[in-house]
C-alpha cells in the first residue's frame, strides 16, 4: 500500500534547471525522514539529500550543495529536489525514499539499509 511516486524528471541542457517531486501514500508522512538517491550509468547507487520530519534540517553531499534544495510539504505528502546549475554529472536515475534514520553531525550518508520504502526513480538527463 505504500508507494512513493516520483515525476518530473527530464532532459535538460547543463547549467538549467529541473524539479523532481515525490508523492507519497500509504505512510504517515510527517514521521518520516525523506531523501533522494541517485544511480548514474554504470555506477552505484548515492545518497543525494535528506530532509526530516519538521523540514528543519536538511542534508547534502558535496557534490549538489549550494546547487541542489531540498524540501517538503507534509500537507500534501510531497517532497521535492530543485536541481539548479545542472551538470552532466548529476544524470541519473533520481529515486525517492523514506526511512526512519538519524544523520550523524560530521557525516553525510544515509545507508541504504535503513531506508524503508523506496520510489521506482525517474530519469534525469543533461546534456552538455
Amino acid at each position: 500500500q505504500v508507494q512513493l511516486v516520483e515525476s518530473g524528471g527530464g532532459l535538460v541542457e547543463a547549467g538549467g534547471s529541473l524539479r523532481v517531486s515525490c508523492a507519497a501514500s500509504g505512510l504517515t508522512f510527517s514521521n518520516y525522514l525523506m531523501g533522494w538517491f541517485r544511480q548514474a550509468p554504470g555506477k552505484e547507487r548515492e545518497f543525494v539529500a535528506a530532509i526530516n520530519w519538521s523540514g528543519g534540517m536538511t542534508y547534502y553531499i558535496d557534490a549538489v550543495k549550494g546547487r541542489f534544495t531540498i524540501s517538503r510539504d507534509n500537507a500534501k505528502n510531497t517532497v521535492y529536489l530543485q536541481m539548479n546549475s545542472l551538470k552532466p554529472e548529476d544524470t541519473a536515475v533520481y529515486y525517492c525514499a523514506a526511512g526512519r534514520y538519524s544523520f550523524r553531525t560530521r557525516s553525510v550518508n544515509w545507508p541504504e539499509a535503513f531506508v524503508d520504502y523506496w520510489g521506482k526513480g525517474t530519469l534525469v538527463t543533461v546534456s552538455s
